[in-house]
């Protein structure tokens, strides 16, 4: 497949990784490289990188342990410790390998460590590599509440390997599916057609889909790199989905929602929104909706739930002025930004999912 062009770096794919990894190292001055990863990816993903690398530099690494719940200020001093005690320095390459939390949580470790360090990013997972694999987002969770703390940075390059996708378990794949859907509903509406009848597609035709999905989220970063205004359109599902995996991630009595489970159950809920401010048609809120639960389970709420999630809807990134700040849809693939809405519609939206 062809490599992607972003603002400072390429994402290179499949056959074409290595060759240029393997040329990167050898044209730059490199000290010690340094692998991020945690302990999925450690044992399913390093050994068959490694055996692909061609280096005599040195190569140490470092194992986090996995999951959200990690990606933490502690988990970073862990790792800023592990790299001083190893002797990095400023000429150091990190190479951050696994899904999103590792990919996020490394690139803001590299971005942070004696003041910045080179990083390259290699997403393992399906989640990943259509989300986290341009737009530069670095960073850790505050507490339970998502993304708090971060730089938008980028690494030197991305490299794109499906064979990795063969490691992982189903509710992966389709955790990273959501916002593979989510790319069609803000930007191409043949594309969501495509990808929404995922029941007709196989494992091969996620290598074309993947480079699709990345196509479309570069176009949209490469206009507004700090997200000042278009790129705001990639929160779609976002501003409640989050809330929702927040608030599973810190009950104990709740199992922890995938980021895909919460922001399709976000995308559902902010369509329903878009069809009561913008008239969105009730036919595509339909259709939006039965994608969404022919991929996952419904998840029940109280009505108390749903007054904690609208609690944590304060501390979204991307409120200002004292407001919470919703993406919704005019259309498919015609997102509108900025919109104000009300507690009393969100409920309603809950009450609609769980019709």
């Amino acid at each position: 497949m062809k490599s992607i062009t972003s603002d400072s770096f390429k994402v290179h794919f499949n056959e074409s990784c290595y060759s240029e990894l393997n040329n990167h190292i050898k044209s730059v001055n490199y000290s010690k490289i340094f692998i991020i990863c945690d302990t999925n990816s450690n044992e399913y993903c390093v050994p068959y990188f490694l055996s692909n690398i061609s280096t005599n530099l040195e190569i140490e690494i470092i194992e986090i342990e996995p999951g959200e719940e990690n990606k933490n200020i502690q988990t970073c001093l862990g790792v800023w410790e592990s790299l001083s005690e190893l002797d990095a320095d400023r000429k150091s390459l990190i190479i951050n390998l696994g899904g999103g939390v590792v990919t996020d949580l490394g690139g803001f470790v590299a971005c942070t460590f004696k003041r910045g360090v080179s990083y390259i990013n290699v997403p393992t997972t399906l989640l990943s590599m259509v989300d986290a694999s341009v737009g530069g987002k670095t960073g850790i969770d505050l507490g339970s509440l998502k993304n708090l703390v971060g730089v938008i940075s980028n690494g030197e390059m991305v490299l794109i390997d499906t064979v990795f996708l063969n490691t992982l378990p189903a509710e992966q794949i389709k955790s990273g599916y959501s916002e593979v859907l989510k790319h069609g509903l803000i930007k191409n509406l043949n594309y969501w057609k495509k990808t929404s009848n995922f029941k007709n597609l196989n494992f091969d035709d996620l290598d074309e889909i993947i480079h699709e999905s990345v196509v479309i989220k570069n176009e949209v970063v490469l206009k507004d790199p700090f997200e000042n205004d278009l790129r705001k359109i990639l929160n779609f599902g976002h501003t409640l989905g989050h809330a929702i995996e927040s608030y599973f991630l810190t009950n104990e009595t709740k199992k922890t929602l995938l980021h895909g489970e919460a922001i399709a159950i976000g995308m559902i809920l902010e369509t329903y929104i878009s069809k009561e401010l913008n008239d969105i048609s009730e036919k595509d809120l339909e259709e939006i909706k039965n994608v969404f639960n022919s991929l996952f389970d419904k998840v029940e709420f109280s009505q108390n739930e749903i007054d904690e999630i609208i609690e944590l809807l304060r501390f979204d990134k991307k409120n200002s002025h004292g407001q919470v700040k919703f993406v919704l849809l005019e259309s498919i693939a015609k997102p509108k930004i900025d919109c104000v809405v009300s507690e009393k519609l969100i409920n309603a939206a809950f009450q609609y999912y769980l019709k």
